[in-house]
């Protein structure tokens, strides 16, 4: 069984657009998939639809064994604690540090009042100083968000996102805000932690030449459904 199942997945927004029309796929763990097409294709929608944040009007998707559909919220906030989630604008607290912004990857495995006083473990400091050191950025660990480069900022999100330890990690667009010197930078650090670990990893990107030059896998999606899935050197012009 693969480790995420998609079947017929169909998503209508309630002014009628309709941003995904049929996508079908499986991924295994372990993969690094870039997702390429035009702005308005459906991208965003697939990744949304997988954390469970964006409703999904047909079809299922099951990660790890798991319909998300078929889940309780409760549930659905315990399979998010396993997917990690990259995006395009970082999402850090500018005025925390470095690590502090990491260490909220373990929110999901802390108690609600240890969480409510910012208040984490030898194990959570271990592991999110381990993976700010995978991203180059140890030396950085006590430096404010706001006082970083754009690329270290998306380097401290993907340090943040493997100390949840994830089953999945989804990255849309993390290197769009970047030029592309420090994009190549980002995206070989997200590739390499992520093959470290064996972590299935979706990432959406317009820069094609980069998607084939990191990624296992490249699927193509225009109009909200798939029309090309398979290795980067089968891609034509």
């Amino acid at each position: 069984m693969a480790l995420l199942e998609i079947e017929n997945l169909r998503v209508i927004y309630p002014n009628g657009t309709e941003a995904i029309k049929s996508i079908t796929l499986n991924a295994e763990a372990g993969e690094i998939v870039a997702i390429i097409g035009r702005s308005g294709a459906g991208k965003s929608t697939l990744l949304r639809c997988i954390n469970g944040l964006q409703p999904t009007s047909a079809g299922r998707i099951v990660l790890n064994g798991s319909e998300i559909n078929a889940l309780s919220e409760s549930e659905r906030i315990q399979l998010r604690r396993k997917i990690g989630f990259i995006w395009q604008e970082y999402n850090l607290i500018d005025r925390l540090p470095a690590i502090t912004n990491v260490l909220t990857g373990r929110l999901g495995y802390n108690n609600s009042w240890q969480s409510a006083l910012g208040i984490f473990n030898t194990t959570h400091r271990r592991i999110a100083l381990h993976n700010l050191e995978r991203v180059n950025l140890l030396h950085r660990a006590r430096h404010r968000a706001d006082k970083l480069s754009g690329g270290e900022k998306q380097r401290v999100a993907i340090a943040r996102a493997m100390s949840q330890q994830p089953t999945v990690v989804l990255a849309d667009e993390p290197v769009a805000s970047l030029d592309p010197e420090l994009a190549t930078q980002v995206m070989s650090v997200l590739a390499r932690v992520a093959r470290e670990d064996g972590v299935l990893t979706l990432i959406n990107i317009h820069q094609v030449e980069l998607a084939k030059a990191f990624a296992d896998r490249l699927i193509g999606i225009a109009n909200g459904t798939v029309v090309f899935d398979g290795k980067p050197n089968e891609l034509t012009p």
